[in-house]
């Protein structure tokens, strides 16, 4: 189901949305080129309201994939941006995680500070009885496959990673394949990204994409730990249902493509994804918005298994 609606002229992208609930109000942030836009209702499936930017920075482009949390009454946005007062990784890549601070939910979110090197991207900020923890993509060229992997480190206080990141999730999957031969023959890049981290009973989970939102295998999957672990550094995760079998909890289907990199809410009891996708074209080959936009649909979670209710019009 569509959830955030908007006229074509005013259409900013809504890629990698990100959902929180706070003061009895909805709030999603979206990646954009110039900064990071938020939208916000007072019901979550409906009345939705574009908002604007509430995230930039003079002289930089690329804010991708925003998390934010609502700490002691002030609100952290965690976000890629590209940089180039940094030396780049290896591969050229130049967005390193940042995070901005607010009064408000919908910002504007200053006092940005740069708190990883270039590649760092697609956070998902966690506060649990341990402390603070953040997940986030970067990149590996050593290996049999290498690319994009999801790390996790324990945060000193909202503006410091403690410096000690742990591999999570990483690619072993000919479905992970983000591009082939990329930097020289018979070297594939793969992509697990876009982390979202969550705790239901005796499990707890880590979802991520993988691969490409323009590639027919792009999904969403995710591993578990069933364990009572509170130091996120610490967690096992392993894929569901092992390392070598593909089995998306999202993929395209015959409605719509390019499904992933989500977030989630739980409502009276009941897990929603807010994921991006797009809608086929139509049969004369025109679409009204042939680029990612946020949908909303249900997940089922119990005893350690993750699955899917996706409708086209209804939820």
């Amino acid at each position: 189901m569509h959830l955030l609606k908007i006229e074509e002229n005013q259409y900013k992208g809504q890629a990698d949305p990100y959902i929180i609930k706070s003061g009895g109000r909805y709030y999603i942030y979206v990646t954009g080129h110039e900064g990071v836009y938020a939208y916000h209702s007072d019901n979550l499936f409906e009345g939705w309201e574009y908002f604007g930017m509430v995230m930039t920075m003079k002289h930089h482009k690329a804010f991708w994939a925003p998390s934010v949390i609502e700490l002691d009454g002030k609100f952290y946005m965690y976000n890629s941006i590209e940089i180039y007062n940094d030396m780049p990784d290896k591969g050229g890549h130049r967005g390193a995680m940042h995070v901005s601070v607010s009064d408000s939910p919908l910002g504007p979110f200053t006092d940005t500070k740069q708190i990883l090197h270039p590649f760092s991207i697609d956070s998902h900020i966690v506060k649990n009885e341990a402390g603070l923890f953040l997940f986030y993509s970067s990149n590996r060229f050593d290996g049999d496959r290498i690319g994009t992997c999801i790390y996790v480190d324990r945060m000193l206080d909202p503006f410091t990673p403690e410096g000690k990141p742990v591999l999570v999730v990483e690619p072993t999957l000919d479905e992970d394949i983000y591009q082939k031969n990329r930097y020289k023959p018979g070297q594939h890049w793969h992509t697990i990204e876009g982390a979202f981290y969550f705790k239901e009973g005796e499990w707890q989970y880590l979802m991520y994409s993988g691969n490409c939102f323009e590639q027919p295998t792009y999904y969403i999957g995710y591993a578990r730990a069933k364990t009572d672990e509170t130091d996120l550094t610490k967690v096992k995760f392993e894929k569901y249902p092992d390392d070598n079998t593909y089995h998306p909890v999202l993929k395209a289907n015959e409605f719509e493509e390019g499904t992933g990199h989500h977030s989630m809410i739980k409502e009276d009891g009941q897990w929603y994804a807010i994921y991006h996708a797009r809608d086929y074209k139509n049969e004369d080959g025109t679409s009204a918005f042939d680029a990612r936009n946020a949908r909303i649909c249900k997940l089922h979670v119990e005893d350690g298994i993750i699955t899917a209710e996706r409708h086209k019009d209804h939820i």
